[in-house]
């Protein structure tokens, strides 16, 4: 049993799913501290002219460690990404085949009050649309205290985990002597050589949103690309 424990992120790249599609199951981190300027509430995309970031813009209490779950959103921006989206990649191969469903999940949050909300259930989504089997959970469902890592063990083994699969930034602080002795293995995650592909408006950029994948590639082509093939 493979486990990962990732604070969400707005439509994140195709590593995040490459790393899910590894996983029994993925645990939806979001009791953890919101930080300003991480990916939680952003993402890129590739654009012909102007920022390449969209952002859900979000209203924080100001007070110290507001977790991810306690953010709330502070105006409307689902439609502005949306146009966005279709003026970058309405030319692009697969646009057609994947946009109806994605514009109806971008609707459906569009009225939703909390980030974590949103970012959920474009992973859950996505990850559906790749067809991956991974169960995806939220940290919530789960009685634990202490400091980081001890936290991560006790999800990881109310789970059942054998094995723990991080990021590579977790190096900094993940204390894998507590895992030892829980009898969990900590695997570090290895993000694939992605093959380029198709993509619009100039020089080909990996770190994008899944959704810029999806559109030049497809749902077929874009899960075999994170497995691998």
């Amino acid at each position: 049993m493979r486990v990962a424990i990732i604070q969400s992120v707005y439509v994140p790249w195709k590593g995040f799913f490459d790393m899910l599609n590894r996983c029994d199951v993925y645990v939806i981190y979001d009791s953890s501290e919101y930080s300003k300027g991480h990916w939680h509430n952003r993402n890129r995309i590739k654009r012909a002219a102007g920022s390449p970031w969209i952002t859900i813009p979000v209203k924080t209490s100001g007070r110290l460690g507001q977790s991810i779950d306690d953010v709330e959103v502070s105006g409307a921006w689902a439609e502005k990404h949306w146009t966005l989206l279709t003026e970058s990649y309405h030319n692009t191969r697969f646009f057609a085949a994947e946009s109806k469903e994605l514009k109806s999940t971008f609707e459906a949050v569009s009225s939703e009050r909390y980030l974590s909300v949103i970012n959920a259930t474009f992973l859950r989504f996505i990850a559906a649309r790749l067809g991956l089997k991974t169960r995806i959970v939220v940290d919530r469902e789960f009685t634990f205290g202490g400091e980081r890592t001890d936290r991560l063990v006790q999800i990881c083994s109310a789970l059942g985990a054998t094995r723990y699969l991080s990021g590579p930034a977790a190096k900094t602080y993940l204390n894998e002597d507590l895992f030892t002795e829980a009898k969990i293995s900590v695997e570090w995650m290895s993000y694939g050589r992605y093959a380029t592909y198709p993509q619009p408006h100039g020089e080909f950029e990996h770190g994008v949103s899944v959704i810029d994948t999806l559109f030049c590639c497809g749902h077929e082509a874009t899960a075999a690309m994170i497995a691998g093939k």
